[in-house]
């Protein structure tokens, strides 16, 4: 596996919890490093979102990932602030 390019993740608009379960089992599996989770098909943004993204950044942590979520609209974005989530967005 190549490891100079980031690990690209794209999350559905309302992904269930075995879809986030698969994609933490891929980060585990990879080798540590840059991983960006687009995340600009998410809709509504709500706490369930939120949910799904904090175990992926578990996951990713665990593992010895730099994680980044892509793509964040404005609500999504205040929502990823009010849960300390946000030091993890990368450019929209």
């Amino acid at each position: 596996m190549d490891t100079s390019q980031p690990l690209v993740v794209t999350l559905p608009a309302r992904p269930t919890r075995g879809e986030v379960a698969l994609l933490c089992a891929e980060l585990g599996a990879a080798p540590p490093g840059d991983v960006v989770c687009e995340v600009g098909a998410l809709a509504p943004a709500d706490l369930s979102v939120v949910d799904a993204l904090a175990r992926l950044k578990l996951a990713a942590n665990r593992r010895g990932h730099r994680i980044r979520f892509h793509g964040a609209g404005p609500e999504l974005q205040a929502l990823l602030q009010l849960t300390g989530l946000d030091g993890t967005l990368g450019p929209v």
